[in-house]
């Protein structure tokens, strides 16, 4: 605001003004070419396009040679489990269901007593059939003392000729009839057997399909009635389907009774044994493919018919072999690549050959050498002509798992191989 000053150079107020001292107003004279030096210099670095930000350090990645180690050669299979036996259970006599003698889903033994028929009716029969057994037995006994009589008297001609052949016709009409007499025996016997129902083989017995009380059908009247059904178990058959191709393969190596090993859904490792024990006789036109069949053992029964399995099937030989780690192969499209680190600690893609994996390690059969660095770990961080700082790993192989563990060392000249 302006203040008028009176006569003595003073405001209206009667304040006087102070004046600024010499030093601050040259303090201020030299501020100002300092700070357009300032401004000029910046102007010059954005406006002329001064020198760009340093780049960023290159990625770390972790490296390794291949895993060189003598690998057996499978040859990969799905299927499914199938009892070794299977049987449905139906009575051979027709009549009331008196007792069932197991319960629904037990280990039954071969002979197992588990169902009763009501015996009543066929223990009759039996005994009716005896009695005509002892009646044929009656007959034949009295034409054979009829034709010795007969033969006694022949030499004095007290009889005929012609009656001595009836008496003897007599005696094996007799002896026809006693053997008739018996057979109907013991098929009433048998009969009285086949009311009381016993498991035909060892194995886990299904539900009860007829309960107590009531009636059911005998193989005489048709198919019969299906009382329950038994699974044998203890060995268990495992079925797939291979190739052609595949089939070729093991026929030309010669192998009869092949080893497998078998790997259930939730399994990270092939932990059941067993061998190939049939081939079918013809390769299917529609499929291309032919059935096979192992035999796996299963003492406490814990596999059971229709689980889906996994199957290696070992051709006998080993050769050796480079792994990796799985998680080093990446999928493009329907190559496999697998990133190294060549000259210059830049990143090459290469494309690769793979196999089975081994030990939770993937086998790969063509595509790298046993020299090349192999990335094992930030393969997120390799990209093709890329520059990245490799620290020396190691590849170890774990064959409880199905995925290779991955650690990293001190950098060195040359990686440790363990497995």
């Amino acid at each position: 605001m302006y203040l008028p000053e009176d006569s003595g150079g003073r405001a209206a107020t009667g304040a006087v003004m102070p004046e600024p001292s010499r030093p601050h107003k040259r303090a201020l004279w030299w501020a100002l070419p300092v700070a357009g030096v300032a401004l000029l210099g910046a102007w010059r670095t954005i406006g002329a396009g001064g020198d760009a930000p340093p780049p960023p350090p290159p990625a770390q990645v972790t490296v390794s040679t291949p895993l060189i180690r003598n690998v057996a050669e499978w040859d990969d299979y799905t299927g499914r489990f199938r009892a070794s036996q299977s049987v449905e259970i139906r009575p051979r006599v027709s009549g009331a269901l008196d007792a069932i003698h197991f319960h629904d889903g037990d280990i039954v033994r071969k002979g197992q007593l588990l169902f009763t028929i009501d015996p009543r009716p066929f223990a009759a029969a039996y005994r009716e059939a005896q009695a005509r057994t002892q009646s044929a037995a009656t007959a034949l006994a009295l034409a054979r003392a009829d034709v010795a009589r007969a033969e006694r008297l022949i030499a004095d001609e007290a009889v005929s000729r012609e009656e001595v052949d009836s008496l003897r016709a007599r005696v094996q009409s007799s002896v026809a009839a006693l053997a008739a007499a018996r057979a109907q025996a013991d098929a009433r016997r048998l009969d009285v057997e086949f009311t009381r129902v016993r498991s035909p083989v060892t194995g886990r017995i299904s539900d009860r399909r007829v309960d107590v009380g009531n009636l059911v059908s005998g193989e005489g009247s048709g198919a019969g009635t299906v009382l329950t059904t038994v699974n044998a178990l203890d060995p268990i058959y495992f079925e797939f389907d291979g190739s052609e191709a595949l089939y070729l393969k093991q026929q030309r190596a010669g192998r009869q009774g092949a080893e497998v090993e078998i790997r259930l859904q939730d399994e990270p490792a092939y932990r059941w044994r067993g061998r190939v024990d049939f081939t079918d006789n013809a390769i299917d036109r529609g499929s291309g493919t032919i059935r096979g069949r192992a035999t796996v053992a299963n003492p406490n029964y814990f596999l059971t018919p229709g689980l889906f399995g996994n199957m290696r099937l070992g051709s006998g030989r080993s050769a050796p072999a480079l792994l990796v780690p799985d998680a080093a192969v990446s999928t493009d499209i329907a190559r496999k690549t697998v990133y190294v680190v060549g000259a210059g600690d830049k990143v090459v893609a290469k494309p690769v050959t793979i196999g089975p994996l081994v030990d939770g390690l993937r086998v790969i059969r063509g595509g790298i050498g046993k020299q090349d660095r192999v990335v094992i770990s930030g393969v997120q961080f390799a990209q093709p002509g890329a520059t990245v700082k490799p620290v020396i790993g190691r590849i170890v192989a774990q064959p409880a798992t199905d995925a290779g563990v991955i650690s990293a060392d001190p950098p060195a000249s040359q990686a440790t191989f363990a497995g």
